[in-house]
């Protein structure tokens, strides 16, 4: 037997007569064996392949033949709504069989988080900053809740992976493992990666249990139907998008909060039917536009990537990206939101407003074509984490021994690329400081440590990245969403008009204090600011572009439009040549401009060599304050030991919890992030073509 027949028989009465369900999916059927025999997993499918149940239902039949009892599963996601959305669907599938589902985050009232603390159900789903909370309230009896933990499923693993969320994430589920003294299973979900062996052996870090993947063969790309217009800018897209695909349901994404509420104001203009998604509106705002949108048919949603992941939102008809997510594997995440009727195909239609914005789409299309996936990258040397980790620690446990935090933390450092010298630095730092304190060999929280992170008990400390400071806005007592400070100035000293949901909003009163703003509805145009939202690009993306600009790019995807603007450029370029990189020389505007197509990371190392005469770099080129001819080009570059070597840490490199690190380990983590070798290497190495 395999396969289905292995499932608890009260899971296979259910899957058959409550679900109806005539068959399982490619993943659900290959996931059921490793997932029963106890095995770390992987479990990679497109949006939309039945990830969630392909990881719930074995587990669900693990717990009944094994007669786990208490808190067993923990499920972890990456943002609330996800949660929220998932909620419903996991209690029906755990109430079938007579077991419980509960769900834990900031947004859920305290009378029901008191009720799960004293009665925990059989899954929990969470994310890592609750779980966080979780472990240092003295309200948890952390061995009576944590303590029958048998599973963990982590749900978007790719979202975790490549920021310090994941490295957050591994911290606290070690400090769970620890608690229990049991070797927990875990379970990734996931959209395909370009990396899965990598990513399988981050997440599973030292557990001994036998680990594998499980990826069924994906449908070709050539079933989907991609198109890439050229429509200048975000007005004409509006229009193209009142007109497309009237009486359907269309999900459209932008990569800002700006420019989401900019085009849904545009579209409400238009007269369309338009609703707002992205992280910024309230958690209500976000429910009643999804709920909404589901329900509906002749309509818009405007979402940045918050409805990129698993979000249900009902059938979709089109999706339409304006402008280009910066990866091949978020368009693949959006791509398949389409496509799931029978009979129906994946689709996706770019609106670029921009010529750079042309080639950027193009270039992710060609891309994807060649079956392009990005590696995922858990970010090396993530010292600021470990500091974060050891004064929750010291919380979760009243106090812990000088070097009792190797009991808790050591498995992590390998592969954080961290050494014990490294944390005790850490250690000797935060005592010096007093943001530690040490009495009879026991740390506790110091002074300085309460001053900087004990607010709201010690909220700031259960997340491992700064949030920019913002303002949140309401319209009488309706919370409407956030927005930064920014928002509020305008040089002319009127009251400042915000864009919320796709409406305009009057502000009529600010709580400097307490960090509100008021307002009432207007009938003017309105704008938010926020910050955070732009990303580097890559080298494989940059060089696609170039491939583009010489003349090889997805000419089947293109519009008429969008050929006759490439076209036009590839007439008008100077930047690109078959041979080699081409340095422009500009003698009248006394610079130079390399143009290397080897991406941001990489260019602003490059950019090292060039401080002592200026230099800007971009995605695709660095632009020399000075006049640079061959010979001092490679004079310059025989240096870049020291100055390709050299970083420093501006304000945009600063992370949280800083002030706990040492500025040399703060130096190494800045600098094996903010490189990429690969890149440097190949653009060193090619054959350099002077033109003026």
């Amino acid at each position: 037997m395999s396969g289905f027949e292995n499932l608890h028989p009260s899971i296979q009465h259910h899957v058959i007569n409550s679900l109806e369900w005539r068959s399982l999916r490619p993943l659900q059927e290959r996931a059921i064996d490793p997932v029963l025999a106890g095995k770390n997993c992987l479990l990679l499918a497109p949006t939309a392949g039945g990830k969630t149940e392909a990881a719930v239902l074995p587990i669900l039949s693990r717990m009944l033949s094994d007669d786990w009892r208490g808190l067993s599963v923990l499920y972890v996601c990456p943002i609330r709504a996800l949660l929220n959305n998932l909620e419903h669907r996991l209690s029906f599938y755990a109430g079938l069989v007579g077991r419980t589902c509960g769900l834990w985050h900031g947004d859920v009232d305290q009378a029901t988080k008191s009720k799960t603390l004293a009665n925990p159900p059989d899954i929990l789903l969470t994310t890592p900053e609750s779980l966080e909370a979780l472990l240092i309230s003295r309200r948890t009896d952390r061995f009576f809740f944590f303590g029958s933990v048998r599973a963990i499923v982590i749900d978007e693993i790719h979202a975790f992976a490549g920021d310090d969320r994941g490295w957050h994430l591994l911290a606290v589920l070690e400090r769970i493992r620890h608690i229990t003294r049991k070797d927990i299973q875990r379970i990734g979900l996931s959209a395909t990666v370009g990396n899965p062996e990598e990513l399988l052996r981050w997440l599973v870090g030292n557990s001994r249990r036998e680990s594998m993947i499980v990826a069924p063969p994906v449908s070709s790309n050539v079933e989907a139907d991609v198109t890439i217009d050229f429509v200048a800018n975000l007005q004409n897209a509006a229009k193209v998008l009142k007109f497309l695909h009237r009486g359907e349901k269309r999900l459209v994404f932008c990569d800002s909060r700006a420019r989401t509420e900019e085009l849904a104001t545009l579209l409400r203009s238009e007269g369309v039917p338009t609703f707002v998604s992205h992280s910024s509106l309230s958690a209500e705002q976000r429910r009643d536009a999804e709920t909404a949108f589901r329900e509906a048919r002749d309509c818009v949603i405007v979402a940045t990537s918050t409805l990129e992941l698993g979000i249900d939102v009902g059938d979709l008809d089109h999706v339409i990206q304006v402008d280009a997510p910066g990866t091949v594997s978020s368009f693949l995440q959006r791509l398949g939101r389409t496509g799931r009727r029978a009979g129906t195909r994946r689709n996706c239609l770019f609106l670029a407003t921009s010529r750079a914005a042309l080639f950027r789409a193009s270039a992710l299309v060609l891309l994807w074509r060649e079956g392009y996936v990005e590696p995922l990258a858990p970010p090396p040397t993530p010292i600021h984490v470990v500091a974060q980790q050891l004064m929750t620690l010291v919380l979760q446990q009243g106090g812990v021994g000088r070097s009792a935090w190797k009991e808790w933390m050591l498995s992590l450092l390998a592969p954080m690329q961290l050494t014990e010298d490294d944390v005790e630095s850490v250690l000797t730092q935060m005592l010096a400081r007093q943001i530690l304190v040490q009495d009879g060999g026991i740390l506790g929280m110091g002074p300085e440590g309460e001053r900087l992170y004990g607010g709201k008990n010690f909220m700031d400390l259960l997340s491992v990245f700064d949030t920019p400071p913002v303002f949140t806005v309401f319209s009488g007592p309706r919370d409407l969403g956030s927005v930064h400070p920014l928002s509020f100035k305008r040089s002319d000293g009127e009251p400042a008009i915000l864009s919320l949901g796709g409406r305009a909003w009057q502000v009529t009163h600010i709580d400097y204090r307490h960090k509100r703003a008021h307002v009432v509805p207007s009938e003017y145009i309105g704008r938010s600011r926020w910050l955070g939202d732009s990303q580097p690009l890559s080298y494989q993306m940059c060089q696609a572009i170039r491939r583009i600009l010489l003349g090889d790019g997805p000419k089947d995807e293109w519009s008429r439009r969008a050929a006759a603007e490439i076209e036009q450029a590839l007439e008008e370029t100077n930047c690109v040549a078959q041979n080699g990189l081409v340095i422009e020389v500009e003698k009248d505007k006394g610079r130079t401009v390399w143009w290397t197509f080897a991406g941001l990371l990489a260019n602003s190392q490059l950019a090292g060599a060039f401080i002592s005469c200026g230099s800007r770099p971009d995605n695709l080129s660095i632009t020399i304050s000075q006049v640079i001819m061959s010979a001092g080009l490679r004079q310059q570059l025989d240096v870049k030991s020291a100055g390709l070597e050299t970083t420093s840490l501006g304000e945009d490199d600063l992370v949280k919890f800083q002030d706990c690190v040492p500025a040399p380990l703060l130096a190494k983590m800045h600098k094996s992030r903010s490189t990429d070798k690969q890149a440097v290497d190949a653009t060193l190495a090619a054959t350099v073509i002077f033109r003026d």
